[in-house]
């Protein structure tokens, strides 16, 4: 009830109503229905309204909703699971870049204790980087920096400072693979596992891709689609929030059905690994890029945002929660 009240006062109403303006559109059902339901759905079934839209809960009846990971839903699993007083370890991206800093494949500095001359040596010897707020999500205000655009260095880092984008890292130069679905962004898996104490989970594996953008996020003009978590192969066509649904890459034609992630035993690995290291956070959504050298960790989120497929894409009305419930007690 915490969080649903906490959503409910967070809740941007026209957003709300804009998003039931496109269900009612795309499910041919008078807008008063569709908002009805998505209240209804809100309590019954804890999903909120980009829930509703995203997995397409105007089509599914009680019985299917039941099966789906919703946003309350995942949170109940970080509640219960994801012990308060680690979770700075991963909302500050600082402190987890400290922490995992043997598995992220990159350089960084934090501008609260580097200089303005510090910041243009670490641009002169990498050149294109990224900048970041440490305590940021879904891919907000994340940009790329390239050194022809600087300017004055202590100019660009007042500006950084100013708007909390304390982190600067390295550009990660990524599988040609990877790169080939988008050459804007860094194109990332989103892994989602639970340690159990023993042994680590692999939950779901998601591939994201950039359309255009410094980032590759789903809310940010990216897309996504689910991998078998076994193989890494993408069985299905992406969508992104508008709902387009995409069978190659709209801007590079890279085939995204079919698509075999790279190295991705070597992910399995990677994960084995980093999973275990706070065992007082279990279930962790981890974003992990492909480098040319290998997989290498970008962030975790103990907060992980849930993905899953369109019933209309995979013909299935079948969500995730049944094989969350086999690894989770929840």
């Amino acid at each position: 009830m915490r969080h649903y009240f906490s959503r409910l006062r967070t809740l941007r109403v026209g957003n709300f109503l804009a998003v039931a303006n496109v269900v009612a559109k795309e499910s041919h059902r008078p807008r008063v229905i569709i908002l009805t339901d998505m209240v209804w759905c809100s309590l019954r079934y804890q999903a909120g309204y980009l829930d509703y839209q995203e997995f397409e809960f105007y089509s599914l009846n009680a019985a299917e909703r039941r099966t789906w990971i919703t946003t309350g839903k995942s949170n109940s699993i970080v509640v219960r699971y994801n012990q308060r007083a680690f979770r700075h370890e991963f909302s500050d991206k600082v402190a987890f870049n400290t922490r995992f800093a043997p598995y992220l494949g990159r350089a960084w500095i934090d501008l609260r204790t580097a200089s303005p001359d510090d910041l243009r040596r670490f641009i002169a010897q990498h050149g294109r980087v990224m900048a970041k707020p440490h305590d940021g999500m879904g891919g907000a205000g994340i940009h790329s920096i390239e050194p022809r655009d600087v300017g004055e260095v202590r100019d660009l880092h007042a500006r950084l400072s100013a708007s909390g984008q304390y982190l600067v890292e390295s550009f990660i130069s990524q599988d040609p693979a990877m790169a080939s679905l988008s050459e804007t962004s860094v194109n990332s898996l989103r892994v989602i596992t639970f340690f159990d104490g023993a042994t680590v989970h692999v939950l779901e594996a998601v591939l994201r891709m950039g359309n255009g953008g410094d980032v590759d996020n789903y809310g940010r003009g990216g897309m996504y689609t689910v991998l078998d978590e076994k193989s890494g192969i993408a069985p299905f066509a992406a969508f992104d929030q508008d709902s387009n649904i995409f069978t190659a890459h709209p801007s590079t034609g890279t085939r995204i059905v079919g698509f075999r992630v790279p190295r991705y035993d070597d992910v399995l690995t990677l994960l084995d690994e980093v999973a275990r290291i706070v065992p007082e956070i279990p279930y962790v959504g981890w974003d992990v890029a492909i480098g040319v050298d290998g997989p290498l960790i970008i962030e975790g989120n103990y907060n992980t945002g849930v993905f899953q497929m369109k019933p209309s894409i995979t013909g299935s009305k079948i969500g995730l929660l049944p094989r969350f419930q086999e690894v989770i007690n929840f």
